[in-house]
C-alpha cells in the first residue's frame, strides 16, 4: 500500500503541474480580445484610478511613456485572492460559503509547505533553538491541517446546499457542480478521519514520501485520504476549477489591457492575424457562420443582414 500512496501522491502532482502548465499556454495562445475598456484600472495613476479615469484622458497622451503602477495591481489581485471582494461586493450571500472553501483551500497550501519543513532529517536540528523550532513546526501543521479540513468541509457542504436549495442558482448548476464539490467532501473528510486518529502516520507517510521509503508505515484511513486528495488534485486543471489560472489572464489581458496601439507594433500585428479569422458563432445576428472573416463581420451590418 506504500508504494500505491506514494505513486499516488507523485502522480497527482504531476498530472496538477502538467494540467496547470497546458492551461497557461492555452490561454496564452488565445486570440486578441475584444477590449472592455472598463475603468479604473489598478495600474493607473492613483489621482485617476479614484475617480475611474485612464491616461487617455490626457489630450497628448501618445506623446509621454505609459505609467504602470504594478504594486497597486499586486494589492487589488491579493484582495480578491485571499478575501473574494468581488462576491463580497457583487454576490455577499454566496460569500460566506466561498471565503471559508477558497480560504480553507490557502492553509492546505500552507499545512503542505509545514509539513514538508518538519518532514526534514532530524539531523539537522542541532541545538535546543533548533529543536524547538521543528516542534512548533509539527504542531502549526497539524492544527493548520486541521482547521484547513473543518474550513473546507465547511464551505463545500454550504455550497453543496446553495447549489441543490438556492432557485437563482439552478440555471448554473450542472451535476459536474455537485460531483466537484461531492469529491472534494469525500477527499478531505477522509483526510480528516486519518488527522483524527492521530497525525502521526500522516507524518510518517509524508516523511517516507519525500525521501521514497518504502519501510514507511501505511494506515489505511489516511493513505485512503492521501490517495483520494491525490486523485482530486490531478483533476482539477481539467476542470473550470481551474478559474484561478483563467483569473489571472481575465484581469491581466481583457479587464486591465489598456496597452497602446501604435502604426506597426506587436497590437496591430494581432488585430490584422485577428480580422482574418472565420469565426463561427450561434448567434444569427452575427452572421459568423465559418465563411466570413472578422474584416468582413466588422465592415457589415448583421442587423440588416437578419432583417433582409
Amino acid at each position: 500500500m506504500t508504494m500505491a500512496v506514494y505513486l499516488a501522491l507523485y502522480g497527482g502532482l504531476g498530472f496538477f503541474l502538467a494540467g496547470c502548465l497546458w492551461r497557461i499556454y492555452t490561454y496564452a495562445r488565445t486570440p486578441l480580445h475584444l477590449r472592455w475598456e472598463l475603468y479604473p484600472v489598478p495600474h493607473e495613476e492613483p489621482g485617476r484610478v479614484e475617480h475611474g479615469g485612464s491616461y487617455f484622458e490626457s489630450g497628448d497622451w501618445w506623446l509621454s511613456p505609459q505609467a504602470v503602477h504594478h504594486r497597486r495591481e499586486w494589492t487589488t489581485m491579493l484582495r480578491e485572492i485571499l478575501f473574494l471582494r468581488g462576491l463580497w461586493e457583487f454576490n455577499r450571500p454566496l460569500w460566506l460559503p466561498s471565503f471559508l472553501f477558497h480560504f480553507g483551500l490557502y492553509l492546505v497550501i500552507a499545512s503542505i509547505g509545514l509539513g514538508v519543513l518538519s518532514a526534514l532529517p532530524g539531523s539537522l536540528m542541532h541545538s535546543p533553538a533548533s529543536a524547538f523550532l521543528f516542534s512548533a513546526l509539527v504542531l502549526a501543521c497539524k492544527w493548520a491541517a486541521l482547521v484547513a479540513i473543518l474550513l473546507i468541509l465547511a464551505g463545500a457542504l454550504l455550497l453543496l446546499y446553495r447549489r441543490i436549495a438556492d432557485p437563482a442558482l439552478k440555471n448554473y448548476t450542472r451535476p459536474g457542480d455537485l460531483f466537484n464539490l461531492a469529491f472534494f467532501i469525500a477527499a478531505f473528510a477522509l483526510l480528516g478521519a486519518g488527522l483524527l486518529q492521530g497525525p502521526a502516520p500522516m507524518k510518517a507517510l509524508l516523511r517516507g514520501a519525500l525521501h521514497f521509503d518504502l519501510g514507511a508505515r501505511a494506515a489505511v484511513v489516511p493513505s485512503l485520504g492521501i490517495v483520494l486528495a491525490s486523485l482530486l488534485l490531478a483533476y482539477i486543471p481539467f476542470t473550470h476549477m481551474a478559474h484561478f489560472i483563467a483569473k489571472y489572464f481575465t484581469w491581466h489581458s481583457v479587464r486591465w489591457d489598456d496597452q497602446r496601439n501604435p502604426r506597426n507594433g506587436p497590437l496591430e500585428h494581432k488585430i490584422a492575424t485577428s480580422l482574418r479569422l472565420r469565426p463561427t458563432w450561434a448567434a444569427p445576428h452575427m452572421g459568423a457562420d465559418g465563411k466570413k472573416s472578422w474584416a468582413d463581420i466588422a465592415a457589415s451590418n448583421p442587423a440588416e443582414e437578419v432583417r433582409k
